[in-house]
């Protein structure tokens, strides 16, 4: 088992902190009429979670020397559409689950039209924060960092994958079908994450294309690797419910290819995704690093 290195591990706590650090400032402690909305989407976001794609966002940016408080202001409104997701996804008419980062659920803690409200306001206000000046001084750059992540978050991308998820029980889902869905419902963000970093920094189309292809393989390590820990996992690792796909009748990488073909392909994919990184050599030596401890991971 590949275990984390040193430097990755410092540079991962690092960006957690960072990005704990300006979700607060993005989402003060609130007063007003609006008090408990703003509560929710507080505790939607703020502490837990690994912060993968924060990290994802700084790293990608390191590569291209973009200034660190603009990678920082992208990966909170990564964060929050991420957070946005899991309110959503946790709903009784969707996985209808109870546990979420080791803690009660936002619908749970609150209710479900308070946490609709506040997916729905994360939502809103991770592209208020891209549109902003203080996210870049170009326009353009800002433009497109909103039109990569809208495309990543609907209906191609990662609303898209959550209704295929909804309709699998419904439909003979193949190999091909269920990589599709995790490409989209995973992937996607995983996918604008690594590409953001190339958009803040003006990157070639060569660049740019070699960090989505990394983003691809990387999802699909990261879906198959939630799918082990479900069917292998424990609650109190994971910090959500496991053991739900299989009695479920989910379709997953799992139930296609089995637990040990499942592990192969996850290691054989890790691989894959770090050689599409040789192009930045040793500077692309942390994303490299973070496909193996992907593969390693245990929540």
């Amino acid at each position: 088992m590949v275990e984390t290195s040193t430097d990755l591990a410092k540079a991962i706590d690092y960006v957690a902190r960072a990005t704990e650090d300006i979700l607060g400032f993005l989402l003060p402690a609130p007063d007003g009429p609006e008090k408990r909305l703003i509560e929710a989407m507080r505790y939607a976001v703020l502490g837990g979670g690994k912060r993968l794609r924060p990290f994802l966002v700084r790293a990608s940016a390191e590569l291209f020397d973009v200034a660190e408080p603009f990678a920082l202001r992208v990966a909170a409104a990564v964060e929050m559409v991420h957070g946005y997701s899991l309110i959503h996804d946790d709903l009784p008419c969707m996985d209808n689950a109870e546990l979420r980062r080791g803690k009660a659920a936002t619908h749970i803690r609150y209710d479900q039209a308070t946490a609709i409200l506040a997916g729905d306001a994360l939502q809103a206000l991770a592209f208020e924060v891209l549109a902003a000046p203080a996210t870049h001084s170009h326009a353009e750059v800002r433009t497109e960092l909103v039109r990569a992540l809208a495309a990543a978050a609907g209906p191609h991308g990662m609303v898209g994958g959550q209704a295929i998820d909804l309709a699998a029980p419904t439909v003979a889902m193949d190999l091909s079908m269920i990589t599709r869905m995790q490409q989209l419902k995973t992937g996607a963000l995983f996918g604008f994450c690594c590409e953001a970093g190339a958009i803040l920094g003006h990157a070639d189309p060569h660049r740019r294309q070699a960090l989505k292809a990394y983003a691809h393989d990387l999802g699909l390590v990261y879906q198959i690797v939630d799918d082990l820990l479900d069917a292998e996992g424990s609650a109190a690792e994971a910090g959500k419910a496991v053991g739900r796909d299989r009695p479920a009748g989910k379709a997953t990488f799992i139930s296609i290819l089995g637990i040990e073909r499942a592990r192969d392909q996850a290691a054989i994919l890790a691989k894959q995704a770090a050689r599409h990184l040789d192009i930045f050599g040793r500077k692309a030596q942390l994303l490299g690093d973070l496909a193996g401890h992907v593969v390693a991971r245990h929540s």
